[in-house]
């Protein structure tokens, strides 16, 4: 793909390709041994500038709900996060590049079983501010109670300390913590499906036209499917081809 230099100069207006990270979900980006970003998003982030020809400054955040409030300050140019109606009025998605799970981590000895149990009166669901299971729970829920917190990590932290009948969250990291802390497991199954894309602020059409076909070349070439294996992310699955709407 040619970018022109008006297109450059659309997607990157101050001359380096401002890339904001969110490091709430491990699944797309983590820090290395030396702070350093790195994962998918870093990869694709990283190989979208060198075909503009251009530097890029990654901006971290630990929550995705920080970086789509941003979308229209003038503060990054390309975004990782879930793509969702409630961020739309702000923010062009590209089709999805990788589907991640949500799911539920709860005390070992919990009544609930199932996804289902856990819309119940009663229930108490933890869920980091603003972020996709946030939103999609928000709509979906009708009997359950959602506390929220600042981040993803901060609603774990809720949950244990309050004694919360629930947390949800991005699966990996609930079960990497069921894992590390006896006494809690992860419910089997998934209440949604969450489609992780490439977000352009909106009002720059040229820019999200070339990215939303950047990032079906990086699905079709393997390039997201080896971000994933090089950070160690197996259960994280490319999503499928999508045509541009």
């Amino acid at each position: 793909m040619t970018a022109s230099p008006e297109l450059i100069a659309e997607l990157a207006p101050t001359g380096r390709l401002r890339a904001a990270l969110n490091f709430g979900n491990i699944v797309l980006a983590q820090r290395d041994a030396q702070g350093q970003p790195a994962g998918v998003t870093v990869d694709l982030a990283r190989e979208l500038a060198r075909r503009l020809g251009l530097e890029v400054d990654f901006l971290s955040y630990e929550s995705a709900g920080v970086v789509a409030d941003q979308a229209q300050d003038g503060v990054w140019d390309i975004g990782f996060m879930a793509r969702d109606p409630a961020r739309a009025t702000g923010i062009s998605f590209t089709a999805p590049y990788v589907i991640i799970e949500g799911s539920y981590l709860v005390p070992a000895d919990s009544p609930l079983k199932t996804i289902a149990d856990v819309d119940a009166a009663g229930v108490r669901v933890a869920v980091g501010k603003g972020a996709a299971y946030d939103l999609f729970l928000s709509r979906t829920l009708k009997q359950a109670e959602i506390v929220r917190a600042a981040t993803s990590a901060d609603a774990i932290d809720l949950f244990v300390a309050d004694k919360l009948e629930a947390v949800a969250g991005v699966k990996q990291p609930l079960i990497q913590y069921a894992a590390a802390h006896p006494g809690w497991r992860v419910i089997e199954g998934r209440f949604t499906a969450i489609e992780q894309a490439m977000a352009v602020p909106k009002g720059r059409a040229e820019a999200f036209a070339y990215v939303h076909a950047f990032v079906e070349e990086m699905k079709a070439s393997g390039f997201v499917a080896d971000g994933l294996a090089r950070s160690q992310q197996f259960d994280a699955a490319v999503a499928p081809p999508e045509a541009m709407a």
